[in-house]
This record gives C-alpha cells, structure tokens and sequence, in this order.
C-alpha cells in the first residue's frame, strides 16, 4: 500500500478538467490509464526520469475505480485532496448549496479520533 501514490493520484487528477472528467465517467479506464503512464513520473519534475515500482495494490485500485473516499480515507488518503476532486465530480449533482460536501462528511462520522493517519 502507498498512501503517496494515492495522494498522487488525487493531487494530480484533480488538476486537470480533462482527468477529471474521465475519472468521473470512466474511473476503471482512467485508473488503468493513470498508473501505467503517470504512477511512476516524479511528481512537479519536468525531466524524463521515471521510478519504476509504484503500483496500487487490489484494495486501493478497487477504491479508486468505484469512487468509495470512505475506503480511501480508510487507506490514508488525505481527505482534503479526496473531498476536492470528488466535489469537482459530483457537486454539479445537488441541489442545495454545500449539500455533497454536508453528504460527504456525513459518511465519515462514523470515524473517531484518533483518525486513520494521513501521513505519507
């Protein structure tokens, strides 16, 4: 498990309109995609060397293709990068105004402190 990778996934998805878009509307082809072309890129560098053994393991890559950010704040995921992409999916879905946030936190109360650690 890597939680940096997870995060990586987040940080970077969420920052392009273009990733978000298929990761709302193909999660398994964009997780695929994602982690045979992008896991492995260093994060903010603008050089062509790569690492070559970051992959997600079965229980983060099931998280990840069906959207479930309870189990990826199970897994350490940082939930300020998973509430931003998932308000940049699933926001235009509401009606009320902050309605998907009150609905995203409201799944995560059943969490008490000490929370999973975030740390990476």
């Amino acid at each position: 498990m890597s939680k940096y990778l997870l995060n990586k996934f987040l940080f970077t998805v969420d920052r392009d309109p273009e990733l978000v878009e298929r990761y709302r509307e193909e999660p398994r082809e964009l997780v695929e995609w994602w982690e045979s072309t992008m896991a492995n890129k260093l994060l903010n560098s603008h050089s062509d060397e790569d690492t070559t053994w970051l992959r997600f393991d079965e229980t983060e890559r099931a998280a990840l293709t069906s959207h479930d950010h309870i189990k990826l704040f199970e897994l350490g995921a940082h939930p300020f990068l998973t509430l931003t992409l998932f308000i940049a999916m699933f926001e235009r879905d509401n009606q009320e105004p902050l309605e998907y946030q009150k609905a995203f936190g409201a799944r995560l109360n059943h969490f008490s402190m000490p929370y999973p650690d975030i740390a990476t």
